[in-house]
């Protein structure tokens, strides 16, 4: 009821947004006949001097709700090829995974776009199995063309820091032969001030802690994207991507103890740096038989690997002889190979069935050394620290899965359609290292979504299936805990199961008149078993521990209110105005940490997404802003010990652009342009949560502060 009443201002304004701009709105939109399908041309966008296919999207309304998908916060993985994107290039996928279709697209020139079209139905035509709408962007047909995009940008930083970053891409068409090449250099920095004080149960003071941490990453990454066409029958795509990065944190802390006769204060240092390294070669090929039946097959291959040095130093003074109490050296491999290859076959004028398998091996190694102060002799090679032994702190974890699949397309009638797929999934995984373990896993996954189109502009969808999420490998073995000075690890679990879902939900979507907007409304219910959650591994009440484990059964549900409006009521045709509602709750059936009741992530409450975009295409000048407003009214998670309230930011970033010399866009970006305080509080207890003996109380808030990024980009 909480969040209803927090809400209902938010729902009543939307509301009446929604009737004025029904009526109202006058802005012209080409539509398909007979079907819900909507197109847009290139000449649509003309007005707006789009330089890439992402300049072009952002001038569609609605295309944010498609992007967004479900709306939920919620996060399964990518398991798999079964790709869910709502993006689409002449009706095909992009051959990739990490080397996902956003950042492709803002390297393709506007001006290599026929036309862009929002299909809203089921067909076995699509490369892509997806509950919700598809983007498919049409390019060109030509025989020869050649583009380059560019863009450099300079960011500054509340604290006086400054870095630059760029990209250069090269796309070209050459007969049967399209390429796409881009080079790409990316800075993120922040600087995080955090103040954190500390009372005692009786409410006394216990402890401040006054604390900065510095993040400074500088990536580097490659990508190129081949396709052969030699034929109207067969097409090949090759995609590669590299990446290097090696992202530098440093923390440093004031404490000032208060619970000795006179308070003092000392200070601690720490650096974190780290070195990132990914790859991936994915590709497909696809061929169409004479009848229209076709075949096709996708291959995945990446390994990421990661290696992490912190080091901790105490110092009585600013500037005194420092004192080393942590040495934590971690290392990972993560490696991926999926192969999928599948048969589509027209059952008739309106029917399509597609079968196949996808198999798929992931493997993934960690290592961890610990060393800390110690009566025992020190080791020169950790900063005279002794190494503590871990349970469980080396290990290899491999997954071999294999599923076979089928996937129904069936056009019931001109206005219904029913897409239904069975996926049976074997599966197979393998602990070595300080621990061995194996355990085979066996799972039939449903999936049911039926389409209606009561008019050519509103749209009824209801969808039901079965999830298995993907398990982080990482939690079968210790692993770190950067943020969290008194809990440097968490122990691993090597009995982690998969969690499994059932998800139902249903919706309205309804595209407004003369290119008026989009509205959509969407409920869902998933109710969860094996939900992971935080279990205890105790030997004893003196040594409490908890890990990641299957805490039990759980629920989530929640209603999400999307809409796009133009303002022509307003007089502003070419602007448009964004909101997202989400309002979500979730719980545990049996917690075994708490008789309270409470939530899970990510669904914990919900918010409001604002947005607003003006294009005054008079001037070639566009502004706007995005505000990311979530409800906090006392959502808490629990550990065996400790409880704690969220930390739930807002955040404000604005821009403006213009299209001015020589055609490029010049963008001005402020980011956190509120600059927020985020709070939460953690309570910790003498002994489990469950006995209410306060401790210790915590309340800890952060700023990142603002930042500025000047933008310039354009093709030649």
């Amino acid at each position: 009821m909480l969040v209803m009443r927090h809400a209902k201002s938010c729902l009543l304004v939307v509301s009446s947004t929604i009737l004025i701009c029904v009526t109202n709105i006058a802005h012209a939109q080409e539509s398909a006949d007979g079907d819900s399908t909507v197109t847009f041309p290139a000449s649509y966008f003309a007005q707006f001097n789009p330089t890439t296919i992402n300049d072009m999207l952002d001038r569609v309304p609605g295309i944010e709700l498609i992007r967004a998908g479900s709306g939920t916060l919620a996060s399964d993985g990518d398991r798999g090829l079964g790709s869910e994107s709502p993006i689409l290039i002449d009706g095909k996928r992009l051959a990739g995974k990490a080397n996902e279709a956003d950042s492709q697209l803002a390297r393709i020139s506007a001006d290599e776009v026929d036309y862009i079209e929002i299909i809203r139905g089921t067909s076995s035509d699509l490369d892509v199995q997806n509950s919700g709408q598809i983007v498919n962007i049409v390019l060109l047909e030509s025989q020869s063309r050649s583009t380059i995009a560019s863009e450099l940008i300079l960011n500054y930083h509340e604290d006086g820091t400054s870095n630059p970053a760029g990209s250069v891409s090269w796309s070209r068409q050459s007969g049967a032969w399209s390429y796409l090449l881009n080079g790409q250099i990316t800075n993120t920095y922040s600087r995080q001030e955090n103040f954190e004080e500390s009372l005692n149960a009786d409410l006394s003071l216990n402890e401040y802690r006054d604390w900065d941490r510095i993040t400074d990453e500088t990536q580097y990454a490659v990508n190129a994207n081949l396709t052969y066409s030699p034929s109207d029958r067969n097409r090949f795509a090759l995609n590669l991507l590299y990446n290097e990065s090696e992202p530098a944190n440093d923390v440093y802390r004031v404490f000032t103890d208060f619970n000795s006769a006179t308070p003092f204060s000392y200070h601690d240092r720490e650096t974190l740096p780290s070195n990132n390294e990914n790859w991936e070669i994915g590709g497909d090929f696809q061929h169409r038989f004479g009848s229209g039946n076709r075949i096709k097959a996708l291959f995945i291959v990446n390994e990421n690997n990661k290696a992490t040095l912190r080091e901790r130093f105490r110092a009585e003074t600013v500037g005194g002889p420092e004192s080393p109490t942590l040495f934590l050296d971690t290392s990972s491999s993560y490696q991926e190979r999926i192969v999928r290859s599948s048969y589509i076959a027209n059952l008739g004028e309106n029917q399509g069935l597609e079968f196949g398998i996808e198999a798929a091996q992931t493997i993934q190694n960690s290592n961890l050394l610990i060393a800390v102060p110690s009566s025992a002799p020190g080791n020169p090679l950790f900063n005279g620290l002794t190494p503590s032994p871990l349970p469980n702190a080396n290990s290899t974890v491999e997954e071999v899965r294999f599923e076979p699949f089928v996937i129904h397309n069936w056009q019931i009638s001109s206005r219904m359609s029913l897409e239904s797929s069975l996926v049976a999934e074997w599966s197979e995984i393998t602990q070595s290292g300080d621990l061995s373990n194996k355990r085979d896993f066996n799972f039939v996954k449903p999936k049911f979504d039926l389409r209606y189109n009561i008019s050519n502009s509103l749209q009824a969808k209801a969808s039901f299936e079965k999830v298995v999420s993907q398990l982080s490998f990482g939690d079968f073995s210790r692993n770190t805990n950067d943020s969290d000075d008194d809990q440097n690890t968490f122990a691993g679990n090597p009995s982690l199961e998969p969690e499994e879902s059932l998800r139902a939900e249903v919706g309205l979507d309804y595209r407004l008149p003369n290119d008026g907007g989009a509205i959509n409304a969407r409920y869902f219910y998933y109710d969860f078993d094996n939900k992971i959650g935080k279990i205890d591994i105790s030997q004893s009440i003196d040594n409490l521990q908890s890990t990641n484990g299957n805490v039990g059964p759980g629920q989530a549900y929640g209603l999400i209110l999307n809409s796009s409006i133009r303002l022509g009521f307003l007089n502003l045709p070419s602007a448009l105005l964004t909101g997202v509602l989400t309002l979500q709750e979730s719980e545990f059936d049996d917690d075994p940490f708490t008789p309270r009741e409470h939530g899970f992530k990510p669904f914990d409450r919900g918010g409001l997404r604002l947005g607003f975009r003006h294009d005054v295409t008079s001037q070639s000048l566009s502004y706007g802003f995005n505000w990311l407003l979530l409800i906090k009214d006392g959502r808490r998670g629990f550990d065996n010990d400790s409880e704690f309230d969220f930390v739930r930011p807002d955040l404000l970033t604005a821009f403006v652009e213009k299209v001015g010399y020589s055609d490029f866009t010049y963008r001005l970006e402020a980011n956190n342009f509120d600059n927020f305080h985020a709070c939460g509080i953690r309570y910790r207890y003498n002994g489990y949560v469950i006995d209410n003996d306060v401790r210790e109380i915590e309340q800890n808030c952060y700023t990142t502060g603002l930042s500025v990024a000047f933008k310039v980009r354009g093709t030649f």
